[in-house]
């Protein structure tokens, strides 16, 4: 009885007419909230610190294959001094990409750690040289050191969404071999830094094509791209989880190869155009070096900016994204192949030219967030739909700020639907990012900074 009236007593104090009372209980609940998230925080990172050390176990390797084949081989462990990743979002969750890499304790098989992601290799696969041709590509995945032995396996998807395990190798500390990381001396250079890796999304940019010259116009070319993809939404709402660095990686000669036009440059990281045929694909085969230089820095995401001003670009999930610097269209274009990159987002056009062919199955759900074939759309963005809208969505001016299902995306006319009329996806336009893609990148951004 006591405790009743007590309880009858504070629901009556809750409602009586005072703003001072209300500002007090928020107030309580946002210390509360905060307790418990700084206490859900430590008990995950000493989850981290039982089976890993604060610095990166770099696992280089080599694709070889043609359309329908493929071989993993191991080529080297590389021990490097910096972990960028979280300390508590270890496994993945959102099952994007064509591989993913996982590492379990090889006593209790538990799985400690997994990330999606995609390779150049995959893509080669679907270009016709590929057809009658093998050959080889260099992969790489870093993980946190283990502590322990540990079993890391690579799986990859068929494009009916079935995974196989492609690869597998124990690493035993102090005893399976490892090689220190070739520190090459380039300049870091701290372009906005808002907290300590574990807790933000740090992204590093690499320079391609400038010359110890170019450094000042690679330092102005850095915080301009910064800009960039600050300023746009959904990054401008949690601008205070990201971080930016830049490694000047100097180049023998400025610029970048263009070989359809004869133009062959001696740049550091050996980025060209017309990759795979495409002359605006703008690409590097030489992962292994993109990760070399990388390894001077803490870092979730690479991008590879450009000095060039020839329209182009690239972005493959959780690998790297390029940009040319100087383009009129690079404020577009950092945000489109980071789009790739960091969110695992498909391209929403169907018109343009691009170097691979039937890249997905349609008899399938595409497991992108912004793409569709309706085999599975309760999956995807149904709740955003409103009820009058209809599905199939007409591609009108009626419908061109709702969301809705609209044809023609990931490189086909047919089949394939998109969320928005038009979005960075999409089209040439700056800080359009539609709201499913804002939705997709929030919740990445949410995994690489603790999710509070």
């Amino acid at each position: 009885m006591r405790i009743t009236k007590r309880f009858c007593k504070f629901v009556r104090w809750i409602v009586s007419d005072s703003s001072t009372q209300i500002e007090c209980i928020m107030r309580g609940l946002r210390y509360l909230l905060v307790a418990f998230f700084a206490l859900s925080f430590s008990v995950l990172q000493a989850g981290y610190d039982t089976h890993f050390h604060h610095k990166t176990l770099r696992m280089d390797f080599f694709h070889h294959g043609s359309s329908n084949t493929e071989e993993i081989s191991l080529y080297r462990f590389i021990e490097e001094p910096y972990w960028g990743g979280s300390l508590v979002n270890l496994t993945d969750t959102f099952s994007l990409g064509q591989y993913y890499v996982e590492v379990r304790d090889t006593v209790s098989n538990r799985l400690l750690y997994s990330r999606g992601f995609s390779t150049l290799y995959a893509e080669w696969q679907d270009t016709p040289e590929a057809q009658d041709t093998t050959r080889s590509f260099p992969g790489s995945v870093v993980l946190p050191y283990p502590k322990h032995g540990v079993e890391i396996s690579i799986f990859r998807y068929n494009k009916q969404h079935i995974p196989s395990r492609i690869f597998s190798k124990r690493f035993i500390p102090g005893t399976t071999k490892v090689d220190s990381a070739v520190m090459p001396s380039y300049p870091v250079i701290d372009i906005v830094v808002n907290g300590t890796p574990s807790e933000q999304l740090d992204i590093l940019i690499l320079a391609e094509g400038y010359t110890q010259e170019d450094r000042e116009k690679f330092l102005r070319d850095c915080t301009r791209l910064a800009g960039y993809l600050v300023g746009a939404s959904p990054f401008r709402e949690h601008s205070d989880r990201i971080s930016i660095r830049a490694i000047m990686s100097y180049s023998e000669e400025s610029g970048v190869s263009r070989p359809d036009k004869g133009i062959f440059v001696n740049s550091s990281l050996g980025v060209s155009y017309n990759t795979f045929g495409s002359s605006r694909y703008l690409m590097t085969e030489d992962f292994h070096r993109v990760r070399d230089v990388a390894a001077l820095a803490p870092y979730d995401q690479i991008i590879i900016l450009v000095n060039s001003d020839v329209y182009g670009g690239g972005g493959i999930y959780n690998f790297y994204a390029t940009v040319p610097s100087d383009h009129s269209a690079a404020d577009f274009l950092v945000l489109h192949e980071f789009g790739h990159s960091f969110a695992g987002l498909a391209d929403e056009y169907y018109t343009s030219d691009v170097a691979y062919q039937n890249h997905y199955d349609i008899s399938v759900e595409p497991r992108e967030a912004n793409i569709t074939t309706l085999v599975a759309f309760e999956r995807k963005w149904g709740d955003l739909v409103l009820p009058q809208t209809p599905v199939p969505t007409p591609a009108s001016a009626l419908y061109s700020d709702v969301v809705g299902v609209f044809e023609g995306a990931g490189y086909a006319e047919k089949g394939i639907y998109r969320p928005y009329l038009n979005c960075t996806m999409r089209s040439v336009i700056y800080d359009a990012f539609c709201p499913v893609c804002k939705r997709a990148i929030t919740a990445m951004l949410m995994f690489y900074t603790g999710g509070f």
